[in-house]
Order: structure tokens, then sequence, then C-alpha cells
């Protein structure tokens, strides 16, 4: 058995899970809705408050998808519960991040900005304070939406090994270089 794949997804109360026919799964909670479509070999089953997953068989395809469905249900259920909040800093001189409504204007050391149109379901704020790094917070129900979104912005400057300038997570450890050594004369 798979031990993600086979462990219960306890459901909260205000969180209501319904599967349709085709083995579409929406849930509903306070903070929003999400809809996943699963497998149609693997079965959605929901009895006393807890979600289970289950597979047909031990063929390595049904092993795989019955891991990742669960993993998926579960992300959406804390997600329509808690939410998600990822946090990113940027590191330079001269950096700075902007934001009017879901449109990111970021100054990054090149010759233009960059102008990012974040999609709807994302809730970014940014903190520019004195004597700090500024910081990009991006919060979202979809837990692969915002991952998705966090790493599009950081590839637009990733961090060099050196000095460790660029856009990082917050509490992110760089692997860092050692410089040119000087030459022995």
């Amino acid at each position: 058995m798979s031990r993600i794949g086979k462990a219960p997804i306890n459901v909260p109360a205000g969180v209501t899970i319904t599967v349709a026919k085709d083995n579409l799964v929406t849930v509903k909670g306070p903070k929003g809705e999400l809809t996943q479509a699963v497998d149609s070999d693997i079965t959605v089953s929901q009895e006393d408050g807890v979600l289970t997953v289950s597979r047909p068989s031990e063929q390595k395809r049904h092993k795989a998808l019955h891991g990742l469905y669960r993993s998926l249900l579960n992300n959406m259920v804390v997600g329509v519960t808690e939410g998600y909040k990822i946090s990113q800093e940027l590191v330079g001189v001269g950096y700075r991040a902007t934001n009017t409504g879901n449109t990111l204007d970021l100054v990054l050391g090149y010759s233009h900005h960059y102008v990012f149109q974040l999609p709807e379901e994302i809730k970014v704020t940014t903190t520019s304070e004195k004597g700090q790094t500024p910081k990009i917070i991006l919060e979202s129900i979809d837990k692969q939406l915002i991952g998705q979104v966090a790493a599009k912005i950081r590839s637009l400057r990733t961090p060099e090994p050196y000095k460790g300038k660029g856009i990082k997570f917050v509490g992110e450890v760089l692997r860092r270089k050692a410089g040119k050594s000087a030459s022995k004369k």
C-alpha cells in the first residue's frame, strides 16, 4: 500500500466535498471552492468526516496515482480552510517591488521594469521597509497555482551564488561559493 495514499483525509467542519459521477471532486470551504478531476480508476469515498482514496490493483500506474490524488485532495482541503502563503525577498541594490491590485511591478537591475499580471485567485502584497529587503507576499487557496507563480517570479532573477543577489524565498538558505583568490607573486 502507498503510505501517502492510504492515509485518510480529515474533513474539518464547514468543508463540504462532493464527488460527481465523472470523478470530479469539488471542495467548498470558508475561503473558497476548488475542483479536481480524478482518474477514473481511483475511487474517492467520504464517510463520517473522513475522505479516503483507494485504488483497484497493485499496478505501478495505480500506485502512483493513488498517492498523487490523495495529496492533491488534501492540499485542496487545507487550501479552502487555511490557505497558503509564500513570501519572497528581493536581495540587491536598487531592487524594488510594487503592486497595484494584481499587477506586480519589479525593478531587478535590468534596463526595464518587469510588469507581472497575476491570476485573480492570488492576492499579492509588497512591503519595503527602511533597512530591510523588499518583500513580495503571495496568498491563495490553490497550492499548485501559488507555487507555480512564485517559481515564475523567482526565475526573473534567480539568486546568484557569490553575493546572493536575486529573488529568494524567505528562509531559503543559498549555497554560496568563494570568490576568486588573490594570485601569489
